[in-house]
């Protein structure tokens, strides 16, 4: 199980839709979580892309040097960049991170964004331009590794001759990663991306997507691995989980969310509908499935569920989806900062985490914890509960 942070280059806050609470996120910042949840042991993050949020690629680049392990989990978007260009940067990304790089593909579900972008194509002309701009962008980086240039005439796009001198670290190619619920989307998926997305519904519609996207692939002769995006809200008790839930989104309006529900019903894209059917801007009908949320959705784009919860029973709701053939989780939390510790602390030492070995470091043998009246030191097989004298 590998579990994934975010870095809200979008903003941050303690509380939805409404300035109140919110912080500055800047560089030192994007930083501060960058290095943390390095440290805590998270696989990697997600960083978003789009209109609102600053560009991924340079937050990105920016946060290597202050990283170890760390993977980025980057936007391609077809129609933004050409495939080409997208290919060189994506192998100077691996190989200046030493192989820490990964491709999230964007198709983009917003028209009027997307316009502003230069991007002048309906929601099935994007798709049939991503399927040849993903073929291009991994036969380049494929070949690089022999030297080879490749040729390539499309109905949407075309290459003569493109090359790549300095190949990836990652071989073949950086990993794809990709979401969409269309069926233009699933498509796609099944045929070129190594990693499906799924925005985090419940467990029986996330068993079914599954189920359609494996079928695809599998009739295509390939294996995908799967991941969900989900928020989590994680406390001491259940109580304190839903009410840290409640508090979340108590300053935002009922104008702010029709507001935010009437552009969401204007993007074509299908899983943004799937969002916002799960509780169509209804207060009171949040809990969509046991312990998973829907109030982000409310005002915010995307990934708009949330796993409430103690500890171990968020833990039992990741395992339920993993379950189902889910071996990736990206999380996130407000404010990002204090949620990534709090969850790393009270949710890692409950999941199997692969992650968690290289942090490790048998050279250190304590003591533990903060020292208790300068000659206390807490017993860590107590879980603090007792302490015990040095001898």
């Amino acid at each position: 199980m590998k579990i994934f942070w975010f870095i809200p280059t979008h903003g941050d806050s303690r509380y939805l839709g409404t300035s109140k609470g919110a912080r500055q996120v800047d560089h030192a910042y994007m930083k501060q979580i960058a290095v943390t949840v390095d440290h805590l042991g998270y696989e990697g993050v997600l960083i978003p892309t789009g209109r609102s949020c600053e560009d991924p690629w340079i937050t990105a680049a920016s946060l290597i040097d202050a990283t170890r392990h760390l993977k980025f989990l980057v936007a391609l978007r077809p129609g933004v960049t050409t495939p080409a260009l997208a290919a060189r940067m994506a192998a100077s990304f691996d190989r200046l991170s030493n192989g820490r790089v990964l491709l999230n593909l964007v198709t983009g579900g917003d028209e009027q964004e997307l316009k502003g972008d230069g991007v002048y194509e309906d929601h099935a002309t994007r798709y049939q331009t991503a399927t040849e701009y993903v073929k291009i962008w991994r036969e380049i980086l494929t070949r690089s590794h022999s030297g080879e240039s490749f040729t390539f005439h499309g109905d949407r796009l075309q290459v003569d001759d493109a090359k790549l001198l300095y190949p990836p670290v990652q071989q073949p190619y950086p990993p794809l990663w990709f979401g969409g619920s269309s069926d233009d989307a699933i498509e796609l998926a099944a045929d070129q991306v190594d990693t499906y997305l799924t925005w985090g519904e419940p467990p029986a519609a996330v068993r079914e997507k599954i189920a359609h996207v494996k079928a695809k692939a599998a009739a295509k002769g390939r294996q995908l691995n799967y991941g969900i995006r989900l928020h989590v809200i994680v406390r001491e008790t259940n109580t304190e989980a839903w009410q840290a839930a409640d508090e979340l989104i108590q300053y935002v309006d009922d104008a702010t969310i029709a507001a935010a529900q009437q552009k969401f019903r204007q993007m074509d894209s299908v899983g943004q509908r799937r969002m916002a059917d799960l509780h169509q801007g209804d207060r009171t009908r949040l809990e969509v499935s046991p312990n998973l949320w829907a109030g982000v959705g409310l005002v915010r784009g995307g990934a708009g569920t949330a796993l409430v919860g103690d500890p171990q029973t968020v833990a039992n709701r990741i395992q339920e989806y993993a379950e189902l053939g889910i071996d990736t989780f990206i999380f996130s939390g407000y404010p990002h900062l204090e949620e990534s510790i709090r969850f790393a602390e009270l949710v890692f030492p409950l999941l199997p985490l692969a992650t968690r070995q290289r942090l490790v470091q048998p050279s250190l043998t304590g003591p533990f914890g903060e020292i208790v009246a300068n000659n206390y030191v807490p017993d860590a097989n107590q879980n603090n509960q007792s302490l015990q004298e040095p001898a």
